[in-house]
């Protein structure tokens, strides 16, 4: 049941608009960095490009995509109606008013100052506001999943909660205290030095509250794809989810321990004392576990697709899986990515070994093979899978959709390695200009234009993705059916009380949050010798 098509196809369409336009920055960026490419002359093009490129990427697009899945999970696995659809209009709205607010001040080059507007870099207090918008339209989004969640229960007293919907509620809490963290930054700290109000700013306290939203967004990011993970991924392959208790450990445990451990993206800073930064370095450690259960939970589940396909033998299940079906295909390139880039993430995460890659071009790799191909690659599939449902019209071209993802997944490994590999030999990443006719610099630029390769192919790739979804829009009408989550193999009749809501989950996500950050950010707080003058980006002030 999707009674809410406007309001959902509204966020995607938004989305992936975005999307595409910062993905054409991207592109533009890496070339321009280039050997391939003249010095442009002016590095703040660069900055303001990278900017809008970070900030949509970042917030706007995986915020919007997170909104328009998360209604057509409450409405098609609880099967109701929206409530509040009013209000979901009124949080889609602040987006659009906020990313647009966001925005003109970055094109304008008054906030050339990256998506982690990091002081005592200030930009235009349009571009905070914009931000803090933004912030407030998810808000609305998480507060009616936790809505409908309660209408749902009350209608249906000890009931299990279906887990598309427990997952579901349990990323958008993720997401209401993870940008806490960023909200405070935006609105205590950066935009009263904005406004006039003050000519100093505490960048190490900026920077902790910062830190609180820098390392869960991703997995706020990740809830959609491990969403599609345990509910699409099975039933589109013809198989059965593994274990249902096994996917709500895994998305309660997210909630317990993605929040505890952004410090660790400030091992080089002075203002955090070393143990609050190993205590953090610990915990992220820890975050492997959720990853580890999905991963065991779903190759056990394509297993059991394998199997019922006729697969027999230890790897028989094999060569028995449909290879040609998009959705194998995507869940494939999406498990090797995040092999890739989780390795990489346990050399970010060491105290010690961070130092070596620390704000180099590894980092840039890192989260890119994350982000944009193991996370990005599966929202493609949310959108295959759910655009019949929402127009009415089948996809066209399956053949077109795998190539659309062997493009993909080719593109960022050919972005992705090389930028690790440049980053071993120490180059520094947010950079606009590098001279290779410089000996030291000259063994980078064969794997910097390897990888400016790799970001024309990811922009075709795009391209053939919005060709499919334009040419379904004008495809035949099909009668799609009512739009069904993955059955488990054994379909939960009553699950524990833990397992069926979050507040005990919750409860220790803020205590975690409070005890790994609250000596930090008063201890910073309390001194009154920290504060450092603003430096205005751009001819505003």
């Amino acid at each position: 049941m999707l009674s809410s098509k406007r309001l959902i196809l509204a966020h995607f369409w938004l989305a992936f608009g975005l999307f595409g336009l910062a993905l054409l920055l991207g592109a533009w960026q890496m070339f321009i960095r280039s050997p391939m490419a003249a010095w442009i002359g002016n590095p703040e093009w660069y900055y303001r490009s990278l900017t809008a490129h970070g900030t949509v990427m970042a917030y706007v697009f995986p915020t919007l995509v997170a909104m328009g899945f998360g209604y057509a999970i409450s409405e098609s696995s609880l099967n109701q109606k929206l409530v509040g659809r009013q209000w979901a209009w009124a949080g889609f709205w602040l987006v659009v008013i906020g990313s647009v607010t966001a925005m003109v001040p970055v094109s304008l080059g008054w906030a050339s100052v990256l998506y982690t507007f990091y002081p005592p870099l200030i930009g235009n207090p349009g571009y905070y506001i914009g931000v803090v918008l933004v912030v407030l339209g998810s808000w609305i989004w998480v507060a009616l999943m936790a809505i409908n969640l309660a209408v749902w229960k009350r209608a249906n007293p000890g009931a299990a909660v279906p887990l598309p919907m427990y997952a579901n509620v349990a990323s958008s809490w993720l997401w209401g205290w993870t940008a806490v963290g960023a909200a405070a930054e935006l609105i205590f700290q950066l935009l009263p030095v904005a406004l006039g109000f003050k000519s100093t700013i505490d960048a190490g306290l900026a920077r902790v509250f910062f830190s609180w939203t820098l390392h869960a967004i991703v997995y706020f990011w990740l809830m959609p794809t491990y969403i599609a993970y345990y509910t699409i991924v099975p039933r589109a392959i013809g198989g059965k989810l593994y274990s249902d208790a096994m996917a709500r450990i895994s998305f309660v445990l997210f909630l317990v321990v993605a929040m505890p451990i952004g410090i660790h993206h400030t091992f080089a800073d002075p203002q955090v004392g070393a143990g609050f930064k190993f205590i953090h370095s610990a915990f992220t450690a820890i975050v492997a576990l959720p990853t580890l259960l999905t991963v065991f939970n779903i190759c056990a589940s394509v297993e059991i697709a394998g199997r019922l396909r006729g697969g027999r033998g230890p790897f028989g299940w094999l060569l028995a899986l449909p290879w040609r079906n998009p959705v194998m295909l995507a869940v494939a390139f999406s498990f090797i990515m995040l092999g890739f880039g989780g390795a990489g993430g346990l050399i970010n995460m060491s105290y010690q070994l961070d130092a070596s890659i620390h704000n180099t071009q590894w980092i840039t790799g890192h989260f890119h093979l994350i982000f944009g191909g193991a996370i990005v690659i599966m929202y493609f599939v949310i959108a295959y899978d759910l655009w019949p449902h929402l127009t009415g019209r089948e996809i066209m071209s399956v053949g077109l959709m795998r190539l659309q993802l062997w493009l993909w997944f080719i593109g960022m490994i050919v972005t992705t390695f090389p930028w690790h590999y440049v980053g071993i030999l120490g180059m520094p990443r947010r950079m606009a200009f590098f001279d290779y006719s410089d000996p030291l610099i000259a063994p980078e630029a064969i794997p910097v234009v390897m990888s400016a390769f790799g970001g024309f192919v990811l922009l075709a790739s795009a391209i053939v993705f919005f060709v499919i979804l334009f040419r379904s829009q004008s495809a035949r009408p099909a009668e799609a059916g009512p739009y069904r989550f993955a059955v488990a193999v054994h379909p939960p009749i009553r699950v524990p009380a833990a397992l069926n809501g979050h507040a005990l989950w919750i409860a220790l996500m803020i205590g975690l949050t409070i005890s790994n950050y609250g000596f930090p950010i008063a201890q910073l707080a309390w001194r009154s010798d920290t504060n450092v003058p603003a430096f205005y980006v751009g001819t505003q002030k």
